[in-house]
């Protein structure tokens, strides 16, 4: 069913990565089995004929993409990313209104993955395009996964509450939505307060569907994501 479907990526990638606090790269950047993490970001998607235009949306001062091979490849552009992730989402939005391989259906989907979340599966990218798709609505949807561990409400240090986690998830990347739907929660007076593309379309009053994701599906945020990341890509490939 979705052999058929087109999509296009926006991928935010003009994070510093403040809490990599041992390098001086922002994370996209540093080395992951000789590549570098933004390189096996962005390969599920450029594996998959499906995929016709990706964005990448870079800092003003980034001054590593324009090294890297995968930075000719043509189906990557680039547009300047903004302070928040809002900022280079809709900048990459913009961006793809301007491609004119991708202008005549700029109303069909569109995926927003992390740049600093290497592990993504092929598999993920069916899941999510089968179940969004077949939805027949506008509210999109993005991969997560149930909360495991026991929630707790901190204050100076201190437990003082555990919160029920039924019905919690961790939302992951990709999130996928339809262009318009996208780029009118991007633009409209509650954007500011999105933390991701979901909870910007949640505030226009849509629910976007959840779809399981996998666990591996990990965002590198810490040294000890690195690390992590690493090994499940070795054991992929093993």
């Amino acid at each position: 069913m979705t052999q058929s479907l087109r999509y296009c990526v926006v991928m935010p990638a003009a994070g510093a990565g403040r809490r990599m606090a041992s390098s001086e790269k922002p994370k996209q950047y540093l080395s992951l089995l000789n590549k570098t993490v933004i390189e096996w970001s962005l390969a599920a998607f450029l594996a998959d004929d499906r995929c016709v235009s990706i964005v990448v949306a870079l800092s003003k001062d980034d001054a590593y993409w324009s090294s890297l091979t995968i930075s000719q490849h043509p189906k990557i552009h680039t547009a300047q990313g903004g302070a928040e992730r809002v900022d280079s989402v809709r900048n990459g939005l913009v961006a793809l209104q301007g491609d004119a391989n991708v202008r005549e259906w700029a109303s069909e989907w569109i995926l927003v993955h992390d740049a600093a979340r290497p592990c993504l599966q092929r598999s993920d990218i069916d899941a999510l395009l089968e179940a969004v798709s077949a939805d027949q609505g506008l509210a999109g949807g993005l991969l997560a996964i149930p909360v495991a561990d026991t929630l707790k409400q901190v204050e100076k240090n201190r437990a003082i509450n555990s919160v029920p986690r039924n019905n919690l998830w961790r939302a992951q990347t990709p999130q996928m939505f339809r262009f318009d739907v996208l780029h009118r929660a991007l633009h409209g007076a509650q954007a500011s307060k999105a933390t991701d593309e979901s909870s910007a379309v949640e505030l226009l009053g849509y629910q976007p569907r959840i779809v399981q994701g996998r666990a591996d599906n990990i965002k590198v945020t810490v040294a000890e994501d690195l690390l992590l990341a690493e090994h499940i890509l070795k054991a992929r490939a093993s």
